[in-house]
């Protein structure tokens, strides 16, 4: 794979999850475009640097050692690989602080760095955070490779930090330049809330969450059709979300012992909220992570799953054969997998190369819920 160059550092970078013959680089030309931009501006070496949504730490391990660097975003995969950069390329850990999206970052800052998300309300809520972590004179410029950049993205930095100077174009990536200017103390639209009927619950929605506004039409159609025990069961809600498998499983399965895990730090903010809400105090297990990575082997009986089919702007079924992966090596022998999918995704095929038994729970004319035992 090609190193990453620019004035501040040669690295040698990786996505995470680890892939043999991983196809897609760990930066693009608007990681180059926006270190180059930094180092014609001038860095000086106490300067306070805040990176946003730096996929796998191509900008924050660039500037490592270079100023005093905060990275911020909501992908545990992105932490994760911020991570595994520093160590791959020898610089130490602690040269990077990271704080989760679920966290406001503390400045005040110098310069800030931002990796335009796909999800704008991300965006939006991350420029409201910055709000008084300003420093005078501060550099705020955010960067996307055009095919990803919407024009409310510059909207968003006009509307929260002020003026806004598109660049020129170079390698297909466009730099957006923001001129702080004083603003009244923005009120967040985030977190975002609704109501289901079935279970009749209220579930709160933090500014990353998928489907914010509403229950998806793959979890709406799997909710029907969810199993219910009385025993004891251990059960893993897998890229939980906001909670509401988990949370729906769990009123209808009072013994159960429930473990929740995306690597949305958000998703995982949102799914302990709306947990509390539903259930009270009843014990939970909940992280952000590598879906099942960290799960022990054969300690599961259930594991629920809508998985999703694109990691930030890659699309892709990669990341669900991954987690089918995860959840059969967490099952005990007779354990089940229940997920719902697009049918043209065809997991049923996929699904019957792990497991000894696939069958059709329900069907509607676009998802599929299907169940597999190990």
């Amino acid at each position: 794979m090609p190193l990453l160059s620019s004035p501040f550092a040669q690295l040698d970078l990786i996505r995470q999850p680890d892939q043999p013959n991983e196809p897609l680089q760990a930066f693009d030309a608007a990681d180059e475009y926006l270190l180059n931009h930094l180092h014609e501006q001038g860095l000086k070496s106490e300067a306070r640097v805040l990176v946003l949504n730096d996929s796998f730490g191509a900008l924050a391990a660039s500037l490592a050692g270079r100023a005093q660097v905060t990275s911020s975003g909501d992908s545990y995969l992105g932490y994760q690989g911020l991570q595994v950069n520093l160590q791959r390329n020898q610089l130490p850990s602690d040269a990077v602080r990271f704080v989760p999206a679920s966290e406001t970052p503390q400045g005040p800052f110098d310069a800030v760095l931002i990796r335009v998300p796909k999800t704008l309300a991300l965006l939006e809520e991350q420029l409201i955070r910055l709000h008084g972590q300003l420093a005078p004179g501060v550099q705020v410029v955010a960067a996307a490779m055009i095919k990803h950049l919407p024009r409310a993205a510059g909207d968003l930095l006009e509307q929260y930090i002020g003026p806004v100077q598109a660049s020129l174009a170079v390698k297909k990536a466009r730099l957006l330049l923001a001129t702080p200017q004083a603003k009244a103390v923005p009120v967040s639209p985030y977190p975002t809330r609704y109501r289901l009927d079935k279970p009749a619950i209220e579930l709160l929605n933090h500014a990353n969450v998928f489907c914010r506004e509403d229950l998806d039409i793959g979890t709406r159609a799997f909710l029907p059709h969810l199993p219910k025990h009385l025993s004891r069961m251990r059960v893993a809600d897998l890229g939980c979300g906001n909670g509401v498998l988990g949370i729906a499983y769990a009123l209808g399965s009072p013994q159960a012992e429930l473990t929740l895990v995306d690597e949305s730090f958000m998703a995982v903010q949102s799914a302990a909220e709306n947990w509390r809400a539903a259930l009270g105090e009843r014990p939970l297990t909940l992280r952000a992570g590598d879906g099942l990575a960290e799960q022990p082997a054969d300690s599961l009986d259930l594991v629920l799953c809508n998985p999703p089919f694109h990691q930030q702007q890659v699309v892709g079924d990669f990341l669900a054969w991954r987690m089918f992966q995860q959840a059969r090596a967490a099952l005990v022998t007779g354990g089940e997998l229940w997920i719902v999918g697009n049918r043209h995704l065809g997991y049923h095929a996929k699904l019957k190369r792990l497991f000894r038994g696939v069958e059709q729970v329900a069907a509607t004319p676009k998802f599929v819920v299907l169940k597999a035992i190990k």
